[in-house]
């Protein structure tokens, strides 16, 4: 539960990659392989295995293959419960697992996704940038998250368009149909209506903007 007074709820902001920026990038992310027990207008319950310090994978290997080849670094379990996003909120429950267990049920879940997440400190917040594998290669998505409503913000040059409120960018979305199904269709329809970005939530700090 968290400790800043929203209970389980997250505060989060999500944003497409078009430029992956390398000189961010960890030379030792880590690996996350996560499935799905349900994933369904925005409900989930998700089952995940990480490990630290991978010094790369092969982004054409199915997720499952990523997971076996990494078996031995595993070192965070956990299963979570979310909710349907709403503007950059959304709940999440989260209890950690015995590893043996976690493994196990990633294996057996129909529906997964595999990806290298780097972190990065830019001015006042936080931000990962994950790196997808497996169906969703090439896919990169930046996030960022506070204990409280992600506001004014201040988006970093290499965030294409925000994608918080897209579902098909969810993770749990990305395990059900993988982002190189419509990948080609998605850059048609980026190229037709220009980036976007919430603007419920202050001001966004845009790349370029003077004050």
């Amino acid at each position: 539960m968290s400790d800043t007074g929203y209970g389980d709820f997250e505060f989060e902001r999500r944003f497409f990659v078009d430029r992956l920026p390398t000189e961010l990038l960890e030379e030792t992310p880590t690996l996350i392989v996560q499935s799905y027990l349900l994933a369904e207008d925005g409900f989930a319950v998700r089952v995940r295995a990480q490990a630290s310090g991978i010094e790369g994978i092969d982004p054409h290997a199915d997720e499952l293959a990523v997971l076996e080849a990494h078996l031995d670094a595993v070192d965070f379990c956990a299963i979570t419960v979310k909710g349907p996003m709403v503007e950059g909120t959304r709940y999440e429950a989260e209890r950690e697992l015995d590893p043996l267990v976690a493994v196990e049920i990633v294996r057996r879940a129909p529906a997964r996704v595999a990806k290298l997440r780097h972190s990065a400190w830019l001015g006042a917040d936080g931000w990962v940038i994950d790196v997808f594998a497996g169906g969703n290669a090439p896919l990169v998505v930046a996030e960022v998250e506070r204990g409280g409503p992600v506001t004014d913000l201040v988006v970093p040059e290499f965030c294409t368009t925000e994608v918080t409120t897209d579902a098909r960018f969810a993770n749990d979305g990305l395990a059900r149909r993988p982002f190189g199904e419509w990948a080609r269709e998605w850059r048609a329809e980026l190229l037709a209506t220009g980036p976007r970005f919430l603007t419920g939530l202050g001001h966004n700090h845009l790349p370029g903007e003077t004050d």
